[in-house]
């Protein structure tokens, strides 16, 4: 008879039946913990599938609540009135949790929070093992038996008895009903442990195990790689310096995120690119990603989308927003990400410079009556006559330097303006007019700092490879023109003319970045600075302006990374 050995208590994990799993869901103002607060929380504390406790409390967010999150919630600012604040409640939350295992729908939003929260209330992370309904249901259920794994679906799925309505206690009930659903499942795969589930949703999926074979032919060399579905179609592009490496990791147990799990679902083909530097590589990335926009890419799809802020080029020029760079004597300012940022931009430069804000066009013959701008001093009143267009070019040519030269007195006007609001106790009023001056200044800077290379129509740099030769690359109005390697002990000059010889012709446009997006101008402007750049040959000046906006965005950069969360609601003014 042989003699059997027992395996420890450890070796064997918890069996899921023991666990005690506390399920908690949040509703916030919105979704990002730096910028956001809390304002409800529910938990349930299940164990062997029988609820053994809830928790569940409104909370004082110290901000008022956004009408479209009061629409989605329900919850009022009249409701959060008499609401503990996140201080008061997160010590008996804590609490609660000791112990077990948390488990929330899209863990990652509610777990952030969590740990926003305790890192600005001085306590410790929660080191809590956590369970992701969502991800769990990913890996356990297929499209034909759910079109997504939203909640609301998954608990119709699981016939729920509570039903998800966007407040904490429900849906975080709905999820419990959920949460046993999915155990069940996974149940079928041999994972009857804590331990097992944890490793099952980390695991490889049977299709990246059964796609491995899509890397074997990669090789290794710096570049950029395409997933491509069976028609040919772009789903995914990225980069690497070893493309056989990265290409090979997304078929292991290390790629866990769903969307990209998702997009090996339905890959046919990975197509590499080798490129000759690692430079090269990021610029082909960008472009290849707004060229052919993939579906499972998160960044850099749509260059094409961003606005720009205009000083008009006409007799009483205005701020308009506008998505087209034209061949005019306008100025421009940008690029923004966003109509919201280049409308917080205008209104900050509108607060330091009497610019008229009416949108028709005015010719010094223009008679009509003004508006109330007028009468606060706010504008001059070109439309009644009241100036002429070298008295309004005056402030024209204002804006015209703040926006391209020196930031300076924007931020004075509104830091001046943040003062009397703190002063008067207008907090969230201050810290909105603090916020359009970040918009503003780093802006401003990013623009200045772009202009500086964009305006150079040829700069040749070369910076050490590991092999000893030299990475050597051609930049044109801040497009990279070319790239190529050195061998180690090669003649520079024949090689760099030989790199001219055959670089692209780039024929510049109108506008700070006449002839790439900006995401590739900063990619080569990250590697110029980088150590051990060196350059070879410049035509023109490089050069940004003296009194620029760069000095102010250090010192935003700076003030922000001081506040507090609370101080960040309540405006402090920037010193």
């Amino acid at each position: 008879m042989e003699n059997g050995i027992q395996g420890t208590l450890d070796e064997l994990g918890t069996p899921l039946d023991q666990v005690t799993f506390v399920v908690f869901d949040l509703e916030t103002t919105g979704g990002s913990p730096a910028e956001h607060a809390i304002t409800e929380i529910g938990a349930v504390k299940v164990r062997g599938g029988e609820v053994v406790g809830e928790f569940a409390t409104l909370v004082d967010p110290g901000r008022p609540i956004p009408p479209f999150i009061t629409v989605l919630t329900g919850i009022t600012d009249v409701m959060v009135t008499a609401a503990p604040r996140v201080e008061q409640v997160l010590p008996s939350f804590l609490e609660f949790i000791r112990g077990a295992t948390l488990v929330a729908h899209n863990a990652p939003f509610d777990v952030g929070f969590i740990k926003a929260c305790c890192q600005a209330g001085g306590y410790a992370p929660p080191a809590n093992p956590v369970v992701d309904t969502a991800d769990l249901a990913r890996r356990v259920l297929t499209r034909d038996e759910v079109p997504n794994c939203k909640l609301a679906t998954l608990a119709r799925f699981f016939r729920s008895s509570s039903e998800p309505c966007h407040r904490a206690l429900a849906d975080a009930r709905a999820t419990v009903e959920v949460l046993h659903g999915l155990i069940e499942r996974v149940g079928a795969y041999e994972v009857h442990t804590l331990e097992e589930l944890r490793g099952f949703v980390r695991a490889p999926t049977p299709e990246q195990k059964r796609k491995r074979h899509l890397a074997a032919a990669i090789p290794s060399a710096p570049g950029v790689y395409v997933f491509e579905d069976e028609r040919g179609e772009a789903l995914y592009v990225g980069k690497s310096g070893d493309l056989r490496t990265r290409v090979r990791s997304y078929f292991t147990a290390s790629e866990t995120r769903p969307r990209i799990r998702e997009m090996i679902g339905i890959a046919e083909r990975v197509r590499p690119i080798v490129c000759a530097t690692g430079l090269e590589a990021e610029v082909r990335e960008l472009r290849l990603i707004g060229a052919t926009k993939p579906r499972y890419n998160r960044r850099s799809r749509f260059p094409e989308k961003v606005v720009w802020l205009k000083l008009t080029d006409e007799p009483f020029p205005r701020l308009s927003i506008v998505r087209e760079v034209k061949a005019d004597a306008a100025t421009y300012l940008g690029p923004f990400t966003s109509a919201r940022g280049a409308e917080d931009a205008r209104t900050a430069l509108h607060e330091a410079v009497p610019l008229r804000q009416c949108t028709e066009r005015i010719t010094p013959r223009t008679r009509r009556s003004a508006c109330a701008l007028a009468e606060m001093g706010r504008c001059g009143a070109p439309c009644e006559g009241r100036q002429t267009v070298g008295e309004y070019g005056l402030h024209a040519e204002a804006a015209r330097s703040a926006m391209e030269h020196d930031p300076g007195p924007v931020f004075a006007a509104l830091q001046a303006r943040m003062e009397r609001l703190a002063a008067e106790q207008r907090y969230e009023e201050a810290a909105v007019d603090r916020d359009r001056l970040a918009v503003y200044v780093r802006t401003a800077a990013r623009m200045q700092r772009l202009r500086s290379l964009t305006g150079i129509p040829e700069l040749i740099a070369a910076s050490p490879s590991f092999d000893g030769g030299w990475d050597i690359h051609v930049v044109r109005h801040g497009r990279l023109a070319a790239a190529g390697v050195m061998p180690r002990g090669a003649h520079p000059v024949p090689y760099v003319d030989a790199l001219v010889a055959t670089a692209e012709t780039v024929t510049p446009g109108p506008g700070p970045l006449p002839a790439a997006i900006a995401e590739e101008t900063e990619c080569v402007l990250r590697w110029l600075d980088s150590p051990g750049v060196r350059l070879v040959r410049l035509d023109g000046t490089w050069s940004t302006p003296a009194r620029g906006a760069g000095r102010l965005k250090g010192r935003i950069d700076r003030a922000y990374q001081g506040l507090e969360p609370r101080q960040r609601r309540e405006g402090r003014p920037l010193t």
